[in-house]
């Protein structure tokens, strides 16, 4: 075929038939199904871009060639957008004007399909920061919309939706000069109109508009609001699901207008949850969601209780097509592969170094392990999510106000002949379980038991959500005589483990993950039980559940410790732990999960971890070599060399931290062979915040195992370590300023040369407001180390920190930290007193935070309180201490006579 490279460009372009025969024939061949001459045919139209008026082709196939069949000129469209995505600034103008025009001369064609591809093609043009350069585009679409033709204005209307949805930032802005003040209004006009498409579109494009309060659909509010009540009724589904969405919308932007209404609203959302169409109901179930979460929700939805609970507890059940989706019926599926796209990224959680409370030891941050997710597979949101979700928050809301709306309903559903209905009364029972855990308390020993009996159901789905609604009440079992419900529920659970349905063993795997935080050590008399399910399932699982396992595992050496460390657990749990390991290759992300596993068991296995640890060492090291190895190529040459996924180098320092707070003085071999120190060097300059906060966690570590490994290297860590200082990355941050901490205690006073490289950070942190409790702790503990061992270099600041030091210290557990800290602050208080005379009573306090100090810092605290005394004397001490809460009085007294 020969192609005219210097055709000339004019609007009259006239294909040649040879080649428009060819092109035709690419894409009658790209629609055939064998893979191969798809890919021949890809090849093919990559090499036609090179001709200037390849694309005229193209569009002359999509608009003017009436005689082919729809989906070949659709194909055609859709193949030019791609062009256009790729390459579009390299058309040449005249190709550029060809297809512009072609385009509004064709939205109305009389095929669905072709004006939708026409509409794709103007958005893919426009998004190209063509609005600018288009400019009779808006306009001209406008101006369509007033057509006699259905076509035309159905076509220009679903060109302008998608142009609202790809661009509502630019169309409000002083760009366009804003066509907003125009086009709002016009639409507004249509939701009058008589065609249930184009009443549907004029919703959806005002729609875009009303999360960013746009200005001028602020201007027209009432009107807006007035028109959406009048399409209420609407027959045709799509214009009622996006009448639901704006509302929704505007219940987060314009309250205010709606308040009025609101009693009207309620009712109308009640109807539409109940919609026949499942999309409809959907979109009117997001508005109890959206509801929830404001303040006025308590007052206004009171009423309408006693009908919105019944509706949302009868949306919870699955529908004929989630059982289809879900493979309902298939009970036995354990031996069937998963397949790859089931199984959903993880994403690995770096190290952070935190305090122990003296409540429980449990982290602020970590509670968002429960949502409601008990149908992963098809993890679209759908009405059964949805309904669910909303009477969880709701619970929330009103608390045990929701159980005399609730009981009722659950006595029928709980007992239930269909199964179904049954399954849908557990979920309820689970989705309130946070919200109305109090007035829950006198029916859990009856609802737990009949629970634990479910647990046992012949249906796979009703097994899998009772796992779930079972981990919700977990703090409850744990919290009773561990005979009456935690034995019977563990020993039930962890048959669930080896169910012979996929789902419900993940099911089992979480919640006996979630009952393992819950119950810490009092699994420990059960651990050979524990250990002997879960390494049979090892030999069982397929891939997806295989990840799971990992996670249950390492929450169980999180929660019984140091208790797994018995040569018999060690037995059992190790080898095939270990030969998960062997199998798996570097590249491979399952090394993930399992390595986090392996860490949380090294850290409680300790010297028993001995045996293993030279290969896992080796391998962390490896890894981490690999992949820095890896950045710097990817540095010097980006397009020879792709960036590697640091995540392998953050889990494997997480690891090696595992490693060396296991086995503490047992690592120093291992460090002397390896170039470890250097690796952590790069690391702690990486650019990704992960990796330095991974690093720094590491430092801390390896100070505390093996500091004659780490000294020859503080020089150069310090410096490093001070620029780390900086609260905006706040585990960074964090880690860094705990590792100093460390640092400080091994050195002693060889640390005065590094003190001004990092305390004037270390007071502006503590000093902060809203800086997180766990990034306070470590701050005020490493001022207090820091004072400990150089005092005459931090004293002098005493009075710039002594406050909020004292304030975020009072709540930690004594430990080893806590002790040189307080050491610390009491050497610094004898070299300059008055650093702390203001604010004397934060220290009282803080002082009678301790349980029990050892000896020779209990006579620090009486040294400095009764120093204090005579130096005011009786009269002002007694004046002062009036001032004290009764318990701090009593507490002073008793332990120190003052």
């Amino acid at each position: 075929m020969v192609w005219d490279r210097q055709t000339k460009m004019e609007y009259e372009w006239k294909p040649d038939e040879q080649g428009l025969q060819q092109i035709l024939q690419l894409l009658k061949e790209s629609q055939s199904p064998d893979t191969t001459i798809q890919r021949t045919v890809q090849q093919k139209l990559e090499q036609l871009n090179q001709y200037p008026d390849f694309n005229n082709y193209l569009i002359f196939v999509l608009t003017k060639l009436k005689s082919e069949d729809e989906p070949t000129r659709s194909l055609s469209g859709l193949i030019l957008k791609n062009n256009v995505k790729a390459h579009f600034q390299n058309f040449p103008n005249g190709v550029t004007d060809f297809i512009k025009s072609e385009c509004l001369n064709n939205i109305g064609d009389s095929s669905p399909l072709i004006r939708a591809t026409v509409g794709i093609l103007i958005t893919t043009i426009a998004s190209k920061g063509e609005l600018q350069n288009w400019p009779d585009l808006l306009p001209k679409l406008c101006s369509l919309l007033d057509s006699e033709d259905y076509n035309t204005c159905e076509g220009a209307f679903g060109a302008l939706q998608k142009i609202c949805e790809d661009s509502a930032e630019i169309l409000d802005s002083d760009v366009l000069d804003r066509p907003l003040n125009i086009m709002i209004p016009k639409f507004l006009q249509f939701f009058k109109h008589s065609s249930p498409k184009i009443r549907s579109h004029a919703v959806a494009c005002v729609n875009q508009f009303i999360i960013s309060r746009t200005q001028a659909l602020m201007l027209h509010i009432d009107s807006f609001i007035e028109n959406l009540f009048a399409l209420a009724g609407d027959e045709e589904p799509e214009v009622r699901k996006n009448v639901c969405r704006a509302l929704v919308m505007l219940l987060e932007v314009r309250m205010d207008r709606l308040l009025p209404h609101m009693h009207n609203i309620v009712e109308y959302m009640l109807q539409r949850t109940q919609d026949q169409d499942e999309n409809v109901a959907l979109e009117a179930c997001e508005f109890w969601l959206t509801l929830a979460e404001q303040p006025i929700c308590k007052d206004v939805l009171i009423r309408h209780l006693p009908k919105l609970i019944p509706v949302l507890v009868n949306g919870m059940k699955y529908s004929d097509i989630d059982i289809i989706l879900l493979k309902g019926d298939v009970e036995e599926d354990e031996t069937i592969p998963d397949s790859e796209q089931d199984i959903r990224p993880r994403f690995h959680r770096s190290r952070t170094v935190a305090q122990q409370h003296d409540e429980d030891g449990i982290e602020e941050e970590d509670d968002d392990d429960d949502e409601i997710d008990d149908d992963d597979t098809i993890s679209d949101w759908n009405l059964r999510k949805c309904s669910a979700a909303a009477l969880d928050v709701l619970a929330n809301v009103y608390r045990d106000e929701l159980l005399p709306h609730i009981l009722p309903l659950l006595k029928e559903l709980l007992f239930h002949h269909e199964w179904v209905v049954k399954e849908s009364g557990i979920l309820v029972l689970g989705a309130i379980a946070e919200g109305c855990m109090q007035g829950m308390i006198p029916y859990l020993p009856e609802l737990i038991p009949h629970l634990i009996q479910c647990l046992s159901d012949k249906k796979a789905l009703v097994r899998s959500i009772t796992c779930w609604t079972l981990s919700r009440y977990a703090h409850w079992v744990v919290s009773q005589p561990p005979d009456t419900y935690l034995k019977p529920l563990m020993t039930e659970l962890l048959k669930r483990i080896l169910d012979s349905n996929k789902r419900v063993q993940e099911a089992a795997c979480s919640a006996f993950a979630t009952l393992e935080e819950e119950a810490c050590t009092e699994l420990v008399p059960y651990l050979a039980y524990i250990l002997d399910t879960l390494v049979f399932a090892f030999s069982k699982y397929q891939h997806k559940n295989l990840l799971i396992l990992y996670d249950a595992i390492g929450t169980l050496a999180d929660s019984v410790g140091h208790h797994l460390n018995k040569p018999e657990y060690i037995q059992m749990l190790m080898p095939p732990l270990i030969q998960k390991w062997n199998m798996l290759k570097d590249e491979d992300k399952d090394l993930f999960p399992l390595l986090e596993c392996l860490s949380s068991v090294a850290t409680a296995l300790q010297s028993g971890f001995l045996p293993y640890c030279e290969p896992v060492y080796q391998r962390c090291v490896n890894l981490v070599q690999k992949t820095l190895a890896q950045a710097m190529l990817n540095n010097a040459q980006p397009d020879q060399y792709e960036a590697p996924d640091k995540d392998f180098m953050i889990v494997a320092l997480d690891l090696l931290s595992g490693l060396a707070e296991g086995l503490g003085g047992n690592i120093e071999q291992l460090v002397a062979r390896s170039n470890i120190l250097t690796l952590m060097y790069q690391c702690m300059q990486d650019k990704m915040p992960e990796v330095r906060q991974s690093s720094f966690a590491l430092l801390g570590d390896l100070t505390k195992a093996c500091f004659q490994h780490v000294k020859p290297c503080i020089a150069d860590f310090m410096p490093i370590l001070g620029t780390n200082l900086n609260p905006e990355f706040i585990s960074v941050c964090n880690n860094a300023t705990w590792a100093i901490g460390e640092i400080s205690i091994q050195m002693g006073i060889e640390m005065q040369p590094y003190i001004p490289m990092v305390l004037h950070q270390l007071v502006e942190i503590i000093n902060r407001p809203n800086t997180p409790k766990t990034l306070l702790e470590n701050t005020a503990i490493t001022i207090g180390r820091l004072g400990y061992v150089c005092p005459q270099e931090v004293a002098p600041m005493l009075q710039q920190f002594i406050r909020p030091w004292c304030t975020s210290l009072r709540n930690i557990r004594d430990n080893e930290e806590k002790d040189s800290a307080f050491r610390g602050i009491c050497t610094m208080i004898s070299v300059n007193p008055s650093g702390v005379i203001q604010d004397f009573i934060f220290f009282c306090d803080a002082v009678a935070s301790w349980i029990n100090p050892k000896d020779d810092l209990r006579d620090m605290f009486c040294k400095i309180l009764h120093g204090f005394k005579n130096q005011v004397g009786d009269e002002n001490w007694r004046r002062f201490s009036d001032q004290f809460p009764l318990p701090l009085k009593e507490r002073l007294a008793a332990f120190y006579g003052v």
